[in-house]
């Protein structure tokens, strides 16, 4: 299975899950009348909603280039994940507004025992699926899965408080604390929303991801060829599951096409061994200048015009130029 289809069939479970779950919620909101769990109830409305755009962005991400969209159609994760995070903040609000309106029309609440119960279950099933989920998105970087799996995680833990301040509220019979519960956990998945906005934000802007960037060059730094003289002007995009790198690598002068070109193939495959098979490599190969001399590691060149004095470190800041490098 590929990863575009690994993708798409795990977040069906996903949504069959919340689907599963908001009922559930739903259940125990009806027994209790604690706006804690409708707090919790509200939540899932968005599991679902997000889970169907996310399962539709998936499917389109999928879809081979054509004609039209020359890179794929990843960007439509990222598209998803904002309108995830956007339904997020807005369940927060009414959350909030709900939490306020219970404050002033205080209720008596009705078989905890049994609602704490039904949440629990929920809270399980939750870290189980959302785990899942990270851990499939991070490994065929879907930006989808990982922000549904984030969400589901989220909700687990906002559980988690509603059940602590639920037995509270049985041993106190204190149920002012059901308004106060629902308001603090409104705002911890409010937070959660805005980090998963501002995540698919920063894909659609094509923001340099500089964790991603290290964690490359350290790979490139640890596994360099002596004939890897020098790397510049590198760019890493994500187009949903897919990264489209360029950059350009300088090699010795006096190579001929075959062997520049297996210069990048070995390039190629260190990154497709480190990082998955689906991405797009372009490299511009330069020739070597004089000045190169002084930071090229090969000892049996015939030509070298200087000594060798040290091999410069590819980082973040020298990387990124868009100018060969030398001392």
């Amino acid at each position: 299975m590929n990863a575009g289809r690994e993708n798409l069939s795990v977040q069906k479970w996903v949504v069959t899950v919340a689907v599963l779950l908001f009922i559930i919620k739903m259940v125990a909101y009806w027994l209790t009348r604690s706006v804690a769990i409708l707090t919790d109830a509200l939540e899932s409305t968005v599991n679902v909603i997000a889970g169907f755009i996310g399962l539709y962005s998936l499917w389109v991400a999928a879809k081979p280039r054509d004609e039209n969209h020359p890179y794929g159609h990843g960007k439509a994760e990222f598209l998803s994940a904002a309108v995830e995070g956007t339904l997020i903040i807005v369940a927060a609000l009414v959350i909030i507004y709900e939490s306020i309106h219970h404050f002033i029309y205080p209720r008596a609440l009705q078989q905890l025992d049994r609602g704490i119960i039904l949440v629990a279950v929920t809270a399980l099933i939750n870290f189980v699926v959302g785990f899942i989920s990270i851990r499939k998105g991070k490994k065929n970087n879907s930006l989808a899965l990982v922000a549904s799996g984030k969400h589901l995680q989220s909700d687990t833990y906002s559980t988690l408080g509603i059940i602590l301040g639920l037995v509270l509220i049985r041993l106190t019979n204190l149920m002012w604390l059901d308004g106060l519960i629902a308001i603090i956990l409104a705002f911890i998945i409010m937070y959660t929303g805005y980090k998963i906005l501002r995540h698919s934000l920063a894909g659609i802007m094509d923001e340099a991801d500089k964790e991603l960037l290290q964690k490359m060059l350290a790979v490139l730094n640890a596994n360099r060829r002596k004939n890897w003289i020098d790397l510049h002007n590198l760019r890493v995009i994500k187009y949903g599951g897919q990264l489209h790198i360029d950059c350009h690598l300088t090699v010795p002068w006096y190579l001929n096409v075959v062997e520049a070109h297996k210069e990048v193939e070995e390039l190629g495959l260190l990154i497709k061994r480190e990082f998955g098979t689906v991405f797009e490599l372009f490299v511009h190969t330069d020739p070597c200048l004089d000045f190169s001399c002084s930071i090229c590691t090969r000892d049996e060149c015939s030509v070298r015009k200087r000594p060798f004095e040290k091999q410069i470190a590819w980082t973040l800041e020298n990387v990124l130029q868009d100018k060969k490098h030398s001392l």
